[in-house]
């Protein structure tokens, strides 16, 4: 279907990155993954798409995308045999509810590993201050130290990452790792034996970090091994013109999932709504153990509340009343409709995967 090769604009320990790759590789997408110099590419990124961030992808036709959720679902309309999404409604809004909680939640506790720790940061610094900065006039100690300082600052101990919630923050990722040991000792995917949505967006998490990183891979490797079975499956399966190899019913397993999204995530969603209605730079977070004191605020993730909104939407009146009774069983349905009025700006991220409003989190801004 797509003969001549994209290119994807990405580094290769990049969180996002990752997640295209796998996507990729699974559809049989042609790409080529490529860098280029800082700081001239972070001004044409902007120019072509409006903001910075991993990855950009080029289409053969010269035109330049953003958002790998966006991205997905534009070439997903490009297939018409087959698909990464479960044809029952119910499980198929999961796998929208898992790829976003996989991107938005799971970022701040993959960056704290590999910057926390100094073998983390030894190996990312290192990395990236080669692979990016590498035609930067400055010495190479210089550049790790920028990128290291810059991460923190923005993305682990500038989110709301302290010393007082680090225990509880790593219990939450060894909490995730356990299970997901539970189900991929049992299967090779979330929903069965092919690839779905859902282990695309949990790729971002693990494939170029919590099983990259040096400090979560010894914790993957001796608590949860099945996980990088599951990786390697994903690196190696390439999705047919069927939606055979799911299964009929939602599986029991994904309980403990769907429970923390509608324990932790979504009532984190919540609160930023309240902190950008408010104009709050940051807010206060607290579920459980799990304390976040300066969490930074997110315009687009209010956004992210209004896709999976306008996703129950858009399923079938009986449809919904499935999703509505799964989504009160575990916690999610009043946090996803406790804000009446989303505070969005006007027409915010309409043009995407094409043109992008706002980055993710709320660095810089």
């Amino acid at each position: 279907m797509f003969s001549e090769p994209v290119i994807l604009y990405g580094s290769s320990i990049s969180y996002f990155t990752g997640k295209m790759e796998n996507y990729f590789q699974i559809r049989s997408i042609p790409y080529v993954r490529t860098v280029d110099a800082y700081p001239v590419f972070e001004r044409k990124m902007k120019k072509m798409v409006g903001i910075h961030q991993m990855p950009a992808v080029v289409l053969p036709d010269g035109r330049w995308m953003t958002d790998t959720t966006k991205m997905i679902q534009w070439f997903e309309s490009k297939f018409n045999n087959s698909s990464i999404l479960p044809k029952d409604p119910v499980q198929s809004f999961i796998c929208f509810l898992i790829e976003d909680w996989a991107d938005e939640w799971w970022w701040r506790p993959a960056m704290h590993y590999r910057w926390h720790y100094k073998e983390g940061a030894e190996f990312a610094s290192n990395h990236l201050a080669k692979e990016l900065l590498g035609a930067f006039p400055a010495p190479h100690f210089i550049k790790k130290m920028f990128l290291a300082r810059r991460q923190r600052n923005g993305y682990t101990v500038g989110d709301g990452i302290s010393q007082d919630n680090i225990d509880a923050i790593e219990a939450n990722v060894r909490n995730l790792f356990s299970n997901l040991e539970k189900i991929f000792s049992k299967r090779s995917f979330i929903f069965g034996e092919t690839p779905s949505l859902a282990d695309i967006g949990l790729s971002g998490p693990f494939y170029r970090h919590f099983a990259l990183d040096p400090v979560p891979l010894k914790i993957i490797k001796n608590e949860a091994p099945s996980i990088l079975n599951w990786l390697d499956a994903l690196q190696n399966t390439r999705l047919k013109n069927s939606n055979h190899g799911y299964t009929e019913e939602l599986p029991a397993d994904l309980d403990p999932l769907l429970e923390e999204i509608g324990g932790i995530y979504l009532p984190y969603l919540s609160k930023n709504v309240e902190a950008v209605q408010y104009g709050k730079k940051y807010f206060k977070f607290r579920s459980g153990e799990l304390n976040i004191r300066k969490a930074r605020f997110s315009q687009y993730r209010v956004w992210c509340l209004k896709e999976l909104r306008n996703r129950f939407h858009s399923l079938a009146e009986e449809d919904q009343c499935n999703v509505k009774q799964m989504l009160r069983k575990f916690g999610c349905w009043e946090h996803l409709w406790i804000h009446k009025k989303l505070p969005l700006d006007s027409k915010q991220e309409e043009k995407l995967p094409f043109w992008a409003n706002r980055k993710m989190v709320g660095v810089n801004e």
